[in-house]
This record gives structure tokens, sequence and C-alpha cells, in this order.
């Protein structure tokens, strides 16, 4: 193609039956609101297509039938869905050179969902990551790419080191990109990570309250290793059984449990799980006439294990 004819297709509007478009094997963007789609779909069926899509085009000779021309999709792969839906046969598009080269598709696939916010946090950590490692690109040169600075594609890429189910419930909108922060904190005490995430869905725990947690425990971190294993078994038995994060506080003699809560159902299932476990202590008391024919049995476990629930206050 030669730079004329390139100015002339580059600078015009076509008309091209959807059919022949293909898509931008490099689109960064991998989940599509059905509702939404619908919604653009009524829009294009009275408006028609606003804005041009943008393909290369492609000349492919075919034994017996001659040259055939096809299209790829670069940007507007929303547009191309939303017209197929609308039962529209022809959209408009802008041709690119077909030199076009895969890192240039998908620098601009990426650029536009950016401009228009159609990505969300998962799909564009993982379209930075192409960049970074399909085409070696540094944090910087993505940054000036699309318009944001190092730290913001760094931070966008460590997202990628949270478990699958979580990078799902922020693709979804489950959790808010604001919580990463606080659970990438976390991300070397997996059990912490796991906690913390359970109370940010179940209990719809804002971005700062679930930072100040993150932190607190980041915090903790060294009272840790000043606690006997004994004690750290039991801390983390408590929290699996309470479902809430608890801590033990030793002192020279005995300690203090310290249970977070966030509704007053959560203390309701304490005091009943506590009134369980006093009926059920009750049951296994012995008896009066026992205690007459042994005066010291009340005195036995005096010198028991230091670690007994007894020498705890809640």
């Amino acid at each position: 193609m030669t730079d004329d004819s390139q100015h002339y297709y580059s600078n015009s509007i076509f008309w091209v039956e959807v059919d022949r478009i293909k898509p931008n094997p490099y689109q960064p963007r991998r989940t599509f609101d059905d509702a939404a789609l619908a919604s653009l779909a009524d829009s294009i069926r009275q408006y028609g297509v606003l804005q041009p899509l943008t393909v290369t085009r492609k000349e492919i000779e075919r034994p017996g039938e001659g040259i055939f021309v096809e299209y790829e999709l670069i940007a507007g792969e929303r547009r191309l869905r939303a017209s197929k839906l609308a039962g529209i046969t022809q959209v408009p598009v802008v041709i690119r050179s077909h030199e076009e080269t895969d890192k240039m598709k998908l620098e601009l696939a990426i650029i536009e969902n950016l401009q228009r916010e159609d990505l969300n946090p998962i799909d564009r950590a993982k379209a930075f990551q192409k960049l970074t490692e399909e085409f070696n690109m540094t944090h910087d040169d993505v940054g000036k790419k699309v318009g944001k600075s190092r730290v913001y594609v760094t931070n966008t890429l460590r997202i990628l080191g949270l478990p699958e189910d979580m990078q799902q419930a922020l693709a979804d909108g489950g959790i808010m990109e604001g919580h990463t922060r606080p659970l990438l904190m976390l991300v070397d005490r997996p059990e912490e990570q796991r906690v913390l995430f359970k109370e940010i869905i179940q209990k719809k725990t804002t971005v700062r309250e679930a930072e100040q947690i993150a932190r607190r425990i980041a915090v903790e971190r060294a009272r840790k290793f000043d606690l006997p294993p004994e004690l750290l078994s039991i801390e983390k038995q408590l929290t699996e059984k309470l479902g809430t994060r608890v801590r033990i506080e030793k002192k020279e003699q005995g300690g203090k449990v310290l249970i977070d809560f966030f509704s007053s159902d959560d203390l309701n299932v304490l005091l009943t799980m506590l009134a369980a476990r006093q009926e059920e202590a009750q049951k296994s008391a012995p008896k009066s006439e026992e205690l007459a024919s042994d005066p010291d049995a009340s005195f036995k476990d005096s010198d028991d294990d230091l670690y007994s629930v007894k020498n705890f206050t809640v």
C-alpha cells in the first residue's frame, strides 16, 4: 500500500459487512455485560453506529476464488457485538494499515478501552501483563503508552498476585479495586488474607476498614514471635470457630482474648456459643456428693496447663 493510499484509507470511513470483520485476538476486554450490550443494541437500531470501528484490511488469495478481502478488528468490539445483536449488516470503519504490528493492535485496543473506562481491573491488569511479557515493554513504557504513571502500572499488575477467586470477585464487582491494597498487604499470610476477604464480601467491609485491619495485622506480626506455639494454635482455632478475627495477648499471669465484631449479630452468636459451652460444662461438672467425698477435687486442676481458657478474660 502506497503512502497516498494509506493516507486515503486512514482518513476515510468505509461501510463493511459485520460478518467479514474478525475479532481482535489481542482484545484486552474479556467481560461484556449482556444488559449493557442489549441497551447499546437498542441505541444502534434507533440511531446507528455513531463512532466508526477501527480495523485492518487483508487481501487473501483463495484457490479457485481469486482475491478475498477480510478485516480484523483493532478497536470497537462492543459496537461490533451490539451491531450483530441489533441485526445491523454493515458498520462504519476506519481502515488502518495492514502492516500494523500485533503490539500496536493491543496498544490501540487497550488505549481505547481505558479512554472509555470499559476495562475492569482484571482485564486491564492482564492487558498490561501482555505488553510487558509478550512485547518486552517496561512498566514505564506501558505507562507512557496508556497515559498512566509507572506506579499505576506496577500496582495494577500486582492485582494478578491475588488468588483466582479474589480476582474473579474483583472482575464481577464483588469487591472494589481499593480492596485489593489491603488484601495484597497480606499476600504472605494467606489465612489472614482469606479471613479479610470473607469479611469484605459478607460484612461489606469498606476499603478504609479493610486497610485498618491489614495495617493492624502487619503491626502485630512482630507480636506473633512472642507468642508460644500453643497460644498461636488456640488463636487460630478461635478465629476459625468464631468466624471473625481473634487475638490473644499474653501477660505474666494469664492474658486476654480480643475478638473483633462488626454487628450485634456477631455478639449474639458469641453469647449463644458461650451459653451452650457453659451448659455443657455444668452437665459434666462433678455432683455435690462427689465433692463431699473428695474435698480436694475442686483444686486438682489448679496447676494445669498455663494456657487453659480459665486464665483468659474476654
